[in-house]
């Protein structure tokens, strides 16, 4: 294991170890930061992903709230995405294909004939340059990569970074920031999961979620949104008032069954600038994550297809919940959704802020 190398700010530290190689022999790093309240999050520069998120729950315990793996190995050998930035354009894209220009663009299609998360190659495989962000109220990393033109199919070179901070107010801060020399799609987002107990050794059925959201993108069978935004009420995605994450789970009809549905956020602008997004918690430990986004969705992903073995990183089914700030899935193909379009010239951006805490 490498040297600790120890930041110290007012007692606040970034720690960087070697986390192994990849299977092609590429070296990747653990970067563990934390603020002077006990808060703590782990990641690596493979793809840019969250290891562990450490927090205290009401007796003052500290435990890891994130689903993650033990070694690169693992993290190789799962499709889940266990904490990774995704791009090039997270969720689905309908039928592996979108047009830009009155030009035909046909993407890798690894879920069935769909595109999901940026293709079978896509962020999450990829290991990030990554470079220490020490601020005066907050430490944490800013990862950078290149997506090169033609890479499973999309257009265009794009240049991508991501900053995760974590400051003394207990929030971990993510934005994201892409430039590209040709039009092409871009939606990115984090793929933590969350449980507020035990980081996925027990169901999330207790957990406690509000989503912000009167509407959601209607999808078929296949996940492919129709093109209608259709209202939660009377329905079990109904989420606007807090409830358990598993009084209706059972009344959903997709198979696997679970939430997969990507929420409408509502418009009205939170204090901090942002959309008050979610909030989730679990009254037997007291914690709780407020979510905050410039984003127009949010993904509530139940882990459906988590079946214990190491494509799932060895999680089973319900034990962690996924909730990833986006843009709408197949936006590319719907002209009525928000535009996900990025030309040269112009910069994307995005922000959304996870705020940890305890209920007394």
């Amino acid at each position: 294991m490498a040297e600790l190398r120890r930041y110290d700010s007012t007692n606040s530290r970034i720690a960087v170890t070697d986390f192994g190689t990849t299977h092609d022999g590429t070296a990747v790093q653990k970067f563990t930061f934390a603020n002077n309240n006990g808060y703590e999050v782990e990641m690596l520069n493979y793809g840019a992903t969250v290891v562990a998120v450490k927090t205290p729950d009401r007796a003052g315990e500290l435990t890891n709230i994130a689903l993650g793996c033990e070694s690169i190995a693992n993290y190789e050998a799962n499709d889940a995405l266990l904490g990774a930035t995704v791009g090039r354009f997270c969720n689905r894209i309908g039928g592996a294909k979108f047009t830009i220009d009155s030009q035909q663009f046909d993407l890798t299609a690894n879920d069935g004939d769909h595109t999901l998360h940026g293709g079978k190659l896509g962020f999450k495989q990829k290991v990030w340059d990554a470079e220490l962000i020490q601020r005066p109220d907050a430490l944490g990393v800013r990862f950078t990569t290149i997506s090169p033109d033609g890479e499973e199919g999309f257009p265009g070179t794009v240049d991508v970074t991501v900053e995760y901070l974590l400051n003394e107010d207990n929030e971990l801060t993510i934005e994201f920031f892409a430039a590209t020399d040709k039009p092409t799609h871009v939606n990115l987002t984090n793929h933590c999961y969350w449980n507020l107990a035990d980081a996925g050794q027990t169901a999330i059925y207790d957990h406690q979620l509000q989503i912000n959201a009167d509407r959601f993108v209607e999808v078929d069978a296949e996940g492919i949104p129709s093109g209608k935004l259709s209202a939660v009420a009377s329905t079990p995605l109904d989420f606007r008032l807090p409830k358990r994450v598993g009084a209706d789970l059972q009344q959903l009809k997709n198979t696997p069954q679970g939430y997969d549905h990507c929420f409408v956020l509502n418009d009205e602008l939170h204090k901090s600038g942002l959309k008050f997004a979610a909030v989730v918690s679990l009254p037997l430990t007291g914690r709780r994550i407020e979510i905050f986004t410039d984003q127009p969705g949010l993904q509530f992903y139940s882990s459906n297809y988590m079946d214990g073995e190491p494509s799932s990183g060895s999680f089973q089914v319900h034990t962690g919940i996924a909730l990833e700030t986006q843009h709408y899935p197949d936006a590319p193909n719907h002209d009525h959704f928000p535009s996900t379009l990025l030309r040269p010239g112009a910069d994307f951006r995005s922000k959304t802020v996870f705020r940890f805490s305890v209920e007394k």
